[in-house]
């Protein structure tokens, strides 16, 4: 989802960093570039603990305030993309199925696919509370696989971020590699599809 169907990766990478920054830490954009992205705010913030020292017993107000703030800039910045929901009400019309699978929390993805108005064209999503191992796993892409009752290479998996990227890979499902959200659109997809395919 972030990254993909909604540019929000700003908004968990300052929502994050403004809950650190009521006790005086902070992540960089070069090393949520590099170290951070596409994994769930838990394993951010283990991370911070085995990196930075961050104390265990703040991960539980920390994650709570991120959410919050997260909930804030969703409120205020989320807004619908043609090219998105023409290309998802297109798909679902020619009988694919749709999922979304994140590693952000349901409420997160629940209420960023209403605001984009995609959340219609979504036969389920799969959030980080589904799943017992996050990405780079690929649990999250083989639960959706079970869940659609398709096998592996029947599906196709678009990613934008490293984590992101092992999973699908993991998973055995054909991938979609995502570099900005524009890159998201019907011709692209059925591009990847027909490639895939052998057309």
């Amino acid at each position: 989802m972030d990254g993909v169907l909604i540019d929000a990766k700003e908004w968990h990478y300052e929502a994050l960093n403004q809950a650190l920054g009521l006790f005086g830490y902070t992540i960089t954009r070069a090393e949520h570039l590099s170290m951070y992205d596409g994994l769930s705010t838990r394993q951010k913030l283990e991370k911070l603990t085995i990196e930075k020292g961050l104390p265990r017993d703040l991960h539980s107000f920390i994650n709570e305030m991120k959410q919050k703030y997260t909930t804030r800039m969703i409120y205020e910045n989320c807004r619908p993309r043609f090219n998105h929901e023409f290309a998802l009400s297109k798909l679902k019309a020619e009988g694919y199925k749709i999922a979304v699978c994140s590693n952000s929390i349901r409420m997160t993805i629940e209420m960023m696919m209403e605001y984009a108005r995609l959340d219609s064209y979504l036969d389920f999503i799969i959030s980080n509370q589904d799943v017992e191992k996050p990405n780079p796993d690929p649990e999250i892409y083989q639960t959706a696989m079970k869940q659609l009752q398709l096998q592996p290479d029947e599906c196709l998996i678009c990613e934008d971020n490293d984590n992101g990227i092992k999973a699908a890979l993991a998973s055995n499902g054909h991938l979609m590699t995502i570099r900005t959200v524009d890159d998201v659109n019907y011709d692209a997809i059925k591009e990847r599809i027909a490639q895939i395919e052998g057309v």
